[in-house]
């Protein structure tokens, strides 16, 4: 086995020739009684054959660290994790980190790979938005560095999170629409699986029973990945016999996908979704949008991680959950005249 050309053995190729993890050969050169010594003399006889600089590893560590934090997203072309990012990005400028950054793609199978390569490269440690709700590597990770969870929290593992007003948003955009008379809304949702999914479509129903209407379990649609699934979604309830009179939607690519559906289907109907989005008020429709800073979520799960870094000598402090409020953005003025019919306004 050889290196990567052009440049030294990382620890990937460590851990490859000896058949563990990157984060075990982390484990293994910061001296952790906790790896077996068979396991010792893998990582040792890789290092020796590779050339494996071990004295870098020993004196970032006799320096402080790396000055280097770890974010893993989910999906980069949502301008969600973009701002994300940049919260991120500004609070660790600010304490003189610097970010590295990667993206999961959701895929979950990913995420491990993904996260030994940042511990590869030294980071100090990590904010993860988890791709699904199967953990143990980040339970390793937490081992070696802090993790910090955003937008989406741990699944049984106790560290800090930062997340969004999911149920609270879903039921006050839903209470909307049912305040204007309309008793067939639609939703449009992101995969059950996922937390965000399932915490919005909980305040979909919490509003619904608040006003004492049953949803029609015909009109939901789960599973939604992107803006085209959404459209595709939205053309087949909008052809249903009784179909919706007013929709909502999860997230910014949902609702994009839902609208591309109305104008294709040559009809207008209120539209409820989380995330705002780029010139959502001059598109001419009736829109509810739950809106938030997702720059204050990254700004968050930062200074959540710098601080358990800056007292990683000391008894760690107990887990924290900070929730970034959400408020109703609302474009277009309902008319009098019933669901399904509306004016648009200021």
């Amino acid at each position: 086995m050889t290196a990567r050309r052009g440049s030294g053995p990382t620890m990937q190729d460590v851990g490859k020739l000896a058949q563990v993890s990157a984060m075990t050969v982390s484990r293994v050169l910061k001296d952790d009684p906790g790896v077996s010594e068979a396991t010792r003399e893998r990582v040792f006889a890789a290092v020796d054959r590779l050339g494996y600089r071990r004295n870098q590893t020993a004196r970032s560590l006799r320096l402080g660290g790396s000055g280097m934090i770890g974010l893993v997203v989910t999906n980069l072309a949502n301008p969600f994790y973009s701002r994300l990012a940049l919260g991120v990005q500004e609070v660790a400028t600010e304490y003189g980190f610097r970010m590295l950054l990667s993206n999961s793609g959701e895929q979950a199978e990913r995420e491990p790979e993904l996260i030994d390569g940042l511990i590869d490269h030294q980071v100090e440690g990590l904010i993860v938005v988890p791709a699904s709700s199967r953990q143990q590597h980040l339970a390793d990770a937490m081992r070696h560095v802090p993790v910090v969870f955003a937008a989406r929290p741990p699944a049984g593992l106790d560290t800090d999170c930062v997340l969004v007003e999911d149920f609270h948003g879903a039921r006050e955009a839903t209470l909307c629409l049912l305040a204007e008379g309309h008793t067939r809304v639609a939703f449009l949702g992101n995969p059950p699986a996922l937390y965000t999914g399932a915490e919005r479509l909980r305040g979909f129903w919490a509003a619904h029973e608040e006003v004492g209407i049953a949803p029609d379990n015909a009109l939901i649609r789960q599973g939604l990945v992107d803006s085209a699934t959404a459209e595709q979604a939205t053309l087949e309830l909008l052809a249903q016999a009784e179909g919706p009179t007013a929709l909502f939607c999860t997230n910014n690519r949902i609702s994009q996908g839902a609208i591309r559906a109305l104008y294709k289907a040559g009809t207008t109907l209120p539209v409820a979704g989380f995330d705002d989005f780029d010139l959502s008020d001059v598109l001419g429709l009736p829109l509810t949008l739950v809106s938030y800073d997702a720059d204050e979520i990254g700004r968050q799960a930062a200074r959540l991680l710098i601080d358990r870094l800056k007292h990683h000598d000391a008894a760690p402090p107990a887990s924290r959950r900070i929730t970034v409020p959400t408020r109703i953005v609302r474009h277009g003025v309902p008319s009098g005249d019933g669901p399904g019919r509306t004016a648009t306004g200021a």
